[in-house]
């Protein structure tokens, strides 16, 4: 299958009064037409500065693009102009943002913002606009949406909010989404409405999406591969019962051991992954996951893992020498 992105190498830092901030370190991975990929990890791991890289919406300064590709239909994002990117953001690639009320404009209606993309890129007049408008809630599920449209962003709950950004990022039937954490601030009822919703527009329209999540619990049932983000490095990847059914990185397991579970004893307490994130303004040499690691060894202080199990997997725990080491489900 021809592939839709494909990130090479990509580098990403952040130049600060404290130094420099190396967020994103050589990630690689590619989307196919129609699939949806998961990417996750703890704050800070470099998830959304991945997807912002990917829309070119770094801010410069302080941050800059420092190495890699970005493959989009073809042709490189990052040797296109400003210019030319305007015609790409909201159009063949959609961006579904975490927090709708940063980026709605509280002072428009939200006729106004969801017709903007619609004339700007398909050239409709505003009649054909609004008509698509109309056919885009009811799509997301927003009821009376002739009356809804004249309404303002404080006037909708915080998950019509979120439909909304999807209805938006819908507009001009995109080849990609990238949902950079669209269930955040939601109760869980209107987490699973969105989570369905977003499958079920996949399925309908055969979208290629990105889920960027730190809960591993939100994407089972959702992507069709997980890419493992920690230290502004990709961990670990495979199809999601790869990753959720037989992990094989250690922080992969503390993700999973830190998701409550149904069939769990009553009064269990979660195991958090103790310690910190490090500090990305430090380059590693080592295995940035050794201080929090139960099963470190020598040679993880020393040297900087490779990856094993076919490019799956990055730890030394994966080595055909190392001990044999396997993940337990902590039910009760």
């Amino acid at each position: 299958m021809e592939q839709l992105l494909h990130v090479k190498n990509l580098e990403v830092e952040f130049r600060t009064y404290a130094g420099v901030v190396k967020a994103v370190r050589g990630i690689e991975f590619q989307v196919n037409p129609g699939e949806v990929v998961a990417i996750v990890g703890e704050s800070g791991c470099g998830k959304s500065v991945t997807a912002q890289s990917i829309m070119r919406l770094i801010p410069s300064p302080p941050g800059r693009i420092t190495g890699g590709s970005i493959i989009f239909d073809g042709e490189n994002l990052l040797n296109k102009t400003e210019r030319q990117m305007q015609k790409i953001r909201g159009n063949t690639i959609g961006m579904i943002f975490q927090d709708p009320m940063t980026y709605l404009n509280p002072v428009l209606t939200i006729a106004t913002q969801i017709t903007e993309n619609l004339r700007l890129h398909k050239r409709m007049n505003k009649e054909q606009a609004m008509r698509r408008a109309v056919e885009l809630f009811g799509l997301v599920g927003i009821p009376e949406p002739e009356i809804r449209l004249k309404q303002y962003p404080h006037q909708f709950s915080g998950g019509m909010r979120q439909r909304v950004m999807i209805a938006m990022a819908l507009a001009c039937e995109p080849k990609l989404i990238i949902a950079d954490e669209p269930t955040t601030a939601l109760d869980v009822t209107v987490q699973a409405q969105i989570l369905e919703l977003i499958k079920g527009l996949k399925d309908r329209f055969q979208t290629a999406i990105i889920l960027i999540t730190h809960d591993l619990g939100v994407v089972a049932g959702q992507a069709d591969r997980i890419l493992v983000m920690y230290a502004g490095q990709i961990v670990e990847t495979g199809t999601t019962d790869e990753v959720l059914k037989k992990p094989s990185h250690p922080y992969t397991w503390g993700l999973l051991k830190s998701v409550p579970r149904l069939d769990a004893v009553k009064g269990k307490k979660l195991t958090p992954i103790w310690g910190q994130p490090p500090d990305l303004l430090q380059d590693f040499t080592s295995c940035p996951f050794v201080p929090r690691c139960d099963y470190a060894m020598s040679i993880c202080a020393q040297q900087m893992p490779p990856f094993f199990n076919g490019n799956k997997v990055r730890c030394w725990l994966n080595h055909p020498q190392a001990p044999k080491v396997k993940f337990k489900k902590e039910v009760s």
